[in-house]
């Protein structure tokens, strides 16, 4: 165990050598709760979350995510993000966790519009699961078709009969 940004993180069990094998030729179940989820909500949701990030949120269709960055005024970046076009008027940006103060502190900082930003880390629990069996193991615990969900897309669902946001990204978040 390792301290990551105030969290106890694992970094090995039987050995890195093994568990990268059994990732690259099985499956793999990380446990990345640590991550920041903040959640921009409201009629100009995607103002706010157009002019934080470098990408157009106008381009994602509902259940798309895409890769972005938050960026100072002088062009230098706060963070790397995922932002989740949850629906027209809410943003679900996946930070990474030591940033994730930081990345509220700034969005808050630019919004002039009619949204609210939330730091909704500890409302969420997250794990990745990576492999070319992820999918099949996945699919066991979940009445969701994941072959339904495109590369960068997600869908809200159940897994093991909790309330899930499963996402297609093949990136942490």
């Amino acid at each position: 165990m390792v301290d990551f940004g105030g969290w106890d993180m694992p970094v090995q069990y039987s050995g890195i050598l093994d568990e990268h094998n059994a990732v690259r030729n099985a499956v793999g179940l990380f446990d990345v709760s640590h991550m920041g989820e903040i959640e921009i909500r409201g009629p100009e949701a995607a103002k706010l979350t157009d002019f934080a990030t470098t990408n157009a949120v106008a381009k994602l269709n509902l259940g798309q995510a895409h890769y972005s960055g938050l960026l100072y005024d002088h062009g230098g970046f706060v963070d790397d993000i995922l932002v989740h076009k949850v629906a027209d008027d809410h943003f679900f940006l996946c930070v990474n966790a030591s940033n994730q103060d930081k990345d509220y502190d700034h969005i808050c900082s630019l919004n002039r519009f009619d949204c609210t930003v939330e730091n909704n880390g500890a409302r969420y629990a997250q794990l990745a699961i990576q492999g070319p069996r992820a999918q099949a193991t996945l699919q066991k615990l979940t009445p969701v078709d994941l072959d339904t969900i495109k590369y960068y897309w997600f869908t809200d669902g159940e897994v093991a009969g909790t309330a899930a946001r499963i996402a297609h990204t093949g990136y942490t978040g």
